[in-house]
């Protein structure tokens, strides 16, 4: 979201709605007599939320079930090792 500068006096006066502000998104800046002296920021969501946020937006589909790869389609024939080939090619 956006970046709001706050008073040290009004964010005492008004915490419970300023920290309202962060839990939404916003970042707030806290300054003295105009001067910035902190950053008060949201918390970095978890891995569940940001998944569940892509979903909502469109950005990703799943099914909730979980990913199981291929087997790899490479096998070796003879008794040479994956080594004993990437030392060959490499040469």
């Amino acid at each position: 979201m956006s970046v709001m500068n706050v008073g040290v006096r009004e964010l005492k006066t008004r915490l419970s709605e300023y920290m309202q502000r962060v839990k939404a998104g916003q970042t707030l800046v806290i300054t003295e007599r105009g001067k910035p002296i902190g950053r008060i920021v949201p918390a970095e969501r978890t891995l569940e939320e940001r998944i569940q946020v892509m979903l909502q937006a469109g950005l990703a589909e799943w099914n909730g079930q979980k990913f199981d790869p291929p087997p790899p389609r490479i096998s070796i024939q003879g008794d040479r090792t994956v080594a004993d080939l990437l030392i060959e090619d490499r040469q």
